[in-house]
């Protein structure tokens, strides 16, 4: 996932007239392209993916509010199969995308793989059942061989990464299919086991050659990814003011719950956003790019967690829920705190500092004091978001102002670039 020139300097949607190419070489972007952004086709892929990870989420949601604790391991898994997915077509496409009719239709076949595995979630976490989710995860994979393989035809300075890309991930569908239908054997060791493997893939392939994506590129692919798992929080802030308007009486504990929630979402936005990504990972090697994409999976996956949480907060309100007040808050706090120190890590990396770090461990764990005091629902879900206001406040308070340039970014970023900065 390192940086290698040599690319093409062609944008997507640069065509002749009103046609779209049939197939255009995949002979890699230019890494240095001035004012590049997400095409509408990535937009739209992302779609789909909404789609997932709402499910996911609504599963993990009654899953916890039954007191079915086993329903977090379910939520890794089926969500390290969707953020794996996005993640590797998002890398290939910001190094090769090329917006012509095969590339087009190859994503679209991706996409309607997603909506299947979407539709397996469901069954992965009642009965255990992984055959549609990994029907859904071999669709998408299958079209990411096939744009490797063109890769390696097509780009001679990086043909032997795209081979090794191709090898590996036409290897490993092979495997998660036959193991599929020979019934699962081995269970949870064996998926520990292949998404080992998934996951070492890149790093192996890359050694070979790096490929040319593109650092604003990715980090607003990324930024993009996560408002949308930020949606999910919104989702169940809804659902509580629903609630609120079904019942026809207003009700303090859920008063409270509304406004602690949009709180948090709130924060968790700011607290993300606070500066880009994009000039470190200009710098950075190989290894560092990985952490920093890598790093990404435990932190959408606890957003996405936290609009959960938040949802069991309700229920316990709503007298449906078959767990603790205490239980409850602790589905939001803990992910909420994890997501606070992933995305100090991440800020710490990009200052070179470990004070970010310190700072979000610091927060972190006034968060989990609160979940764990057993105070009401509503108001314990209140004071979490009120750490998370106050942390905010301490941190805009002790910040130097910003230069005009920080704020507004180089005349060579993106206009979605320069957003990103809070």
């Amino acid at each position: 996932m390192s940086r290698e020139g040599g690319g093409t300097a062609y944008s997507p949607g640069m065509t002749t007239g009103n046609t779209t190419p049939w197939a255009r070489p995949l002979s890699g972007r230019d890494p240095a392209e001035a004012h590049r952004a997400s095409t509408p086709l990535e937009l739209f892929f992302d779609l789909t993916f909404v789609v997932a990870i709402a499910s996911a989420a609504a599963q993990l949601h009654h899953g916890l509010s039954e007191g079915h604790w086993n329903a977090l391991g379910g939520y890794f898994f089926v969500f390290f199969g969707i953020w794996w997915a996005w993640m590797n077509y998002s890398w290939f496409a910001s190094a090769y995308d090329t917006d012509d009719v095969v590339w087009r239709v190859m994503t679209l076949i991706g996409m309607a793989g997603m909506l299947v595995l979407a539709a397996g979630v469901p069954r992965a976490f009642n009965e255990g059942q992984l055959g549609v989710l990994i029907l859904g995860y071999v669709i998408m994979r299958v079209p990411m061989v096939f744009q490797w393989s063109r890769a390696a035809r097509h780009d001679p300075v990086r043909a032997r990464t795209a081979r090794t890309y191709a090898t590996g991930l036409a290897a490993l569908q092979f495997i998660w299919v036959v193991w599929a239908l020979l019934g699962q054997p081995g269970g949870s060791a064996f998926v520990v086991a292949l998404i080992v493997c998934e996951v070492f893939l890149p790093p192996i392939a890359e050694r070979h050659g790096t490929t040319p994506w593109h650092p604003e590129h990715m980090v607003e692919r990324y930024s993009l990814m996560t408002i949308i798992v930020l949606g999910e929080v919104l989702l169940s802030t809804t659902g509580a003011i629903g609630v609120i308007l079904d019942g026809g009486t207003l009700s303090g504990q859920l008063v409270m719950t509304v406004i602690g929630g949009l709180l948090i979402v709130f924060c968790l936005w700011w607290f993300y956003f606070k500066h880009s990504h994009a000039q470190r990972l200009e710098e950075d090697g190989t290894r560092p790019a990985f952490v920093w994409g890598y790093g990404h999976y435990l932190l959408y996956a606890a957003i996405a967690a936290v609009g959960a949480g938040l949802g069991v907060c309700i229920d316990v309100l709503e007298h449906v829920a078959h767990v603790s007040s205490r239980a409850a808050t602790l589905t939001l706090g803990v992910p909420v705190a994890v997501a606070l120190v992933v995305i100090g890590f991440l800020h710490a990396r990009d200052v070179a500092s470990w004070e970010w770090a310190v700072r979000a461990g610091g927060t972190a764990g006034a968060v989990l004091i609160v979940a764990l005091a057993g105070w009401d629902t509503g108001l314990t879900v209140l004071l979490i978001a009120a750490v998370l206001v106050a942390s905010l406040v301490l941190y805009l308070a002790q910040s130097d102002p910003a230069p005009a340039e920080q704020l507004h970014g180089t005349t060579d970023r993106s206009t979605t670039s320069k957003a990103q900065n809070g």
